[in-house]
């Protein structure tokens, strides 16, 4: 069974978005957190998870067996959507089907973006 934990660390309201949806379709049977943080906490999540002194639109890493954690910084998401011709709402959704890939094994590449873009149209009607 899918299970999908959301915990919001932020002050801005989560995007609507069929996130239950996407993990069923990409990873059925995992249990997933989803947070979304601010810079400061995405950050210093990326410096201890990857070293990485930068702050990211999504981390994504196991935690167990067919368990994991996607971090979704929305302050970031917001400014990159443009950058995407997405709205905001569809890039939030785009980060997490991302992380979601990349916790099945994917690797970025033509072959990835293909496969997230399609599951964004999938989801969306876009």
């Amino acid at each position: 069974m899918t299970n999908l934990d959301t915990r919001n660390f932020t002050k801005s309201p989560i995007p609507r978005f069929p996130y239950e949806e996407a993990l069923k379709a990409i990873l059925p049977g995992w249990d997933m957190s989803l947070a979304f943080a601010g810079k400061v906490r995405a950050k210093s999540m990326n410096v201890a998870l990857r070293n990485k002194d930068y702050v990211p639109n999504v981390l994504s890493y196991e935690v167990g067996t067919k368990s994991g954690e996607i971090v979704i910084c929305l302050e970031v998401a917001k400014k990159q959507a443009p950058d995407y011709d997405m709205s905001y709402s569809e890039f939030v959704g785009f980060l997490f089907i991302h992380g979601c890939f990349h916790l099945k094994g994917e690797q970025h590449g033509a072959t990835m973006e293909r496969k997230e873009r399609l599951m964004l149209k999938r989801l969306t009607n876009r």
